[in-house]
């Protein structure tokens, strides 16, 4: 390992829907964090890995900051707010405007008493006129003081590269924390579980997705390596949600499965066999229990 490695975490913060899972699938190069344009689509902390020679860094992509309506909701803020005492660096993702709101606000009070360098990433840089960007900089300039300001766009990969030269100006010199291929530390059923849920979040109306959650049944690979066998429920809180998600003569589910298992393929580079059901859980995000058996564990727990 050379000289002045530098190795640390970064957490991404922010409103939901602002683009943080976008963000860091961008800085690791690989499809981790499942995105929508429906808010508060990450429900866990999903840690992945940036390596290069200059060192490491490891990214916190956090649930959104807001107001919690139930108790996965309580568990959302819980996980993203005790991200910011544990991480080296936060990044706090805006979308660009000049415009701050009370969400934003509320975020920027709490940033004032941690005691870590906070970089602002203004992010969607490529929806807005050039030269508007400095005014937004100076609107944001006035609430906290920045370690330092970079205008992005995940989506474009603009200034990428620029945002990660500045993430290592602020990690401390330190070890490499996983092997240099590793991308991620979820396990390969919560990734698939996420495609899946990721899927039926574009395929659905509003009123739904909030209330689904996905569990793996079964995934197997078949002898030979080259099919994986996966099984997996779609939980929703309501028959007639039920009804929907699997649609008339059971067209939406189809077509669900048809995109999570493209999904899946891609990311586990095998032929995937697919099955999916459909169950109802009256009121599962007000259950502890069934949000842990869901996988949504409080990071002491993990």
């Amino acid at each position: 390992m050379e000289k002045n490695y530098k190795s640390g975490f970064a957490a991404l913060i922010g409103r939901p829907n602002v683009g943080k899972s976008t963000l860091m699938n961008r800085l690791v190069g690989q499809k981790i964090a499942i995105t929508s344009s429906k808010p508060q689509t990450t429900r866990n902390r999903i840690q992945t890995v940036y390596s290069e020679e200059r060192g490491q860094i490891i990214f916190l992509d956090t649930p959104g900051l807001h107001r919690a309506k139930n108790k996965l909701g309580e568990y959302m803020v819980n996980v993203a707010e005790r991200t910011l005492s544990e991480v080296d660096v936060l990044l706090w993702l805006v979308e660009p405007t000049s415009y701050i709101g009370a969400g934003e606000q509320a975020i920027a009070e709490k940033l004032k008493t941690v005691d870590i360098p906070v970089i602002l990433v203004i992010n969607k840089i490529d929806t807005v006129k050039k030269e508007e960007i400095l005014k937004f900089i100076e609107a944001y300039r006035n609430i906290l003081d920045f370690s330092q300001i970079v205008p992005v766009s995940a989506l474009k990969a603009e200034n990428t590269d620029r945002l990660i030269d500045v993430i290592f100006q602020y990690l401390p010199e330190g070890p490499m924390y996983y092997d240099e291929d590793t991308v991620t530390d979820q396990p390969e059923r919560q990734i698939v579980a996420e495609l899946i849920r990721e899927k039926a979040l574009r395929l659905l109306s509003d009123e739904i997705p909030h209330g689904i959650a996905v569990q793996i049944e079964r995934m197997k690979e078949r002898p030979g390596g080259k099919l994986i066998d996966i099984e997996a429920t779609i939980i929703c809180e309501r028959d007639s949600h039920k009804g929907i998600i699997i649609g008339k003569q059971g067209a939406m589910l189809k077509k669900i499965g048809m995109q999570a298992r493209a999904a899946a393929e891609s990311l586990l580079d095998a032929q995937v066999n697919l099955k999916l059901w459909v169950k109802v859980r009256k009121d599962w995000r007000e259950s502890e229990a069934m949000l842990k058996n869901f996988g949504y564990r409080p990071p002491n727990e993990e």
